[in-house]
């Protein structure tokens, strides 16, 4: 589940099940459920833009909306579980001639009955939150407002090291030579397995710099390359957007994350390629982008930069940064 949009991603899906001839919902429930997945998909649009904002870069109030929206979406989820577990299953069988059996149907009949009566009234109830939700965000402009006026804007060193001068790289020659040498081809059939190693160290050591740096004297090696910056709150699709932009030169804005994924391994699928990943800072992110970049045997290679690690050792081999 998606910390920023709340249960909003597996919750959307379930309202779209209620609405299946299996629940016997009345059609007037029926129409609030569709009215209600039109207000919450809005939402968990909405939500997936404030997540791209550094939460320090947020405005209060967009704060405010996000955590209600969240909590409310848990809440509902909660109620439609509940309707799920007491109205799926087989209804219970009836043996001609047993009392006991009949009533038995009877009454799971009738408990199913009245809570699709119940959930029409949670639904209602629903709608009036999601309503009021909306409401705030549109009465406060909450999408023009994501970002925080008083924040002053800070320059990325990410950035400011990605266009460093070469001259400017001043004692970084043994640590370059050394990464080279972990990258390197190898004998045999070794030298065209791919390859992943990570550059780790504290904050301000110099590991996008020492990364730019290998990357620019090796990249004119492979078919092709991208260098990816990450962060402590990466966008999912803004990341698997970036490594393919960077691998093919075209963003693809209207697909989803497994569609990208599915894009990007058909493009690495038999090429030689060289991918940084700089500045990953959890594990289940670099999960995430190692099944986009294939193993294709063609001597493709990896490098990440992390201060975690965690996330170091995950990737294979580790240079320790002494920049």
């Amino acid at each position: 589940m998606d910390h920023a949009t709340g249960a909003l991603g597996s919750l959307i899906p379930k309202l779209g099940e209620l609405l299946k001839e299996e629940y016997k919902l009345q059609s007037s429930v029926k129409k609030d459920v569709k009215h209600l997945e039109k207000g919450l998909e809005s939402m968990h649009a909405a939500l997936r833009k404030v997540g791209d904002v550094p939460r320090d870069q947020l405005d209060e109030l967009v704060k405010l909306w996000a955590n209600e929206v969240r909590d409310l979406s848990y809440r509902i989820e909660d109620i439609i579980d509940k309707f799920l577990v007491h109205v799926e299953g087989p209804e219970p069988e009836d043996k001609p001639h047993m009392l006991k059996q009949l009533m038995m149907k009877m009454g799971g009949l009738l408990t199913k009955f009245m809570k699709r009566h119940a959930i029409g009234d949670e639904i209602k109830s629903i709608k009036v939150s999601v309503q009021e939700a909306a409401d705030w965000r549109d009465r406060y402009r909450v999408h023009e407002v994501v970002a925080n006026p008083n924040v002053a804007t800070m320059a990325d060193p990410r950035l400011l090291a990605l266009y460093k001068d070469q001259k400017e790289l001043v004692g970084i020659d043994d640590s370059l030579n050394e990464v080279t040498k972990m990258l390197s081809d190898g004998d045999g059939d070794v030298s065209k397995q791919l390859k992943t190693i990570s550059i780790f160290g504290f904050g301000g050591l110099g590991k996008t710099t020492l990364a730019k740096a290998v990357y620019d004297k090796l990249k004119t090696q492979f078919n092709c390359s991208a260098f990816v910056p990450v962060g402590r709150q990466p966008s999912v699709k803004k990341l698997l957007n970036d490594i393919l932009y960077g691998i093919g030169k075209k963003m693809y804005p209207g697909l989803d994350e497994r569609q990208l994924i599915d894009e990007i391994r058909v493009l690495l699928e038999k090429k030689r390629y060289l991918v940084v990943i700089d500045d990953i800072w959890d594990k289940n992110s670099w999960e995430l982008v190692k099944t986009a970049l294939v193993c294709n045997n063609c001597g493709s290679r990896i490098i990440t930069t992390t201060r975690i690690l965690e996330v170091a050792t995950r990737t294979g081999m580790i240079s320790r940064n002494r920049i």
